[in-house]
C-alpha cells in the first residue's frame, strides 16, 4: 500500500473534532501518524478508498469513524472501538460494495 496523504484540511478538522487548540510539532506528528493509521485500517475493513476521507468527494461516514477511532486511540481504548463501532463498518462496507456493483453496471 503507498503512503496515505493526509490533507491540511483533514488535519485541520481532525484537531478541531478531539478540541485540540494548542501548538506541539511533536503531536502534530503523532496525530499524523495516528489519522494514517486510522484510515488504513477503516478503509481495510470497509472497502472505502484512502482518498474518500477528506476533499471534494469526502465521505463523511467514513471520516466520522476516523474520528471517533482517533478519540478512542488516543485513549488507548482500540478494542473497545472495535466493538462499539461494529454496525457501522459494517454498515459502510455494505454501501461500499453495492456503489462499486452501481459504478461497474454497463
Amino acid at each position: 500500500m503507498s503512503a496515505i496523504e493526509i490533507s491540511e484540511e483533514l488535519f485541520a478538522e481532525a484537531k478541531n473534532y478531539l478540541d485540540i487548540t494548542w501548538q506541539d510539532p511533536d503531536g502534530d506528528q503523532k496525530l499524523k501518524g495516528q489519522i494514517g493509521r486510522g484510515i488504513a485500517y477503516i478503509s481495510d475493513k470497509t472497502g472505502v478508498d484512502p482518498s474518500a476521507f477528506s476533499g471534494e468527494n469526502v465521505n463523511r461516514r467514513a471520516q466520522g469513524l476516523l474520528f471517533n477511532y482517533l478519540l478512542y486511540a488516543r485513549a488507548g481504548a482500540f478494542a473497545q472501538f472495535v466493538e462499539n463501532y461494529a454496525f457501522e463498518f459494517n454498515s459502510l462496507r455494505r454501501r461500499t460494495v453495492v456503489s462499486a456493483a452501481k459504478e461497474a453496471e454497463p
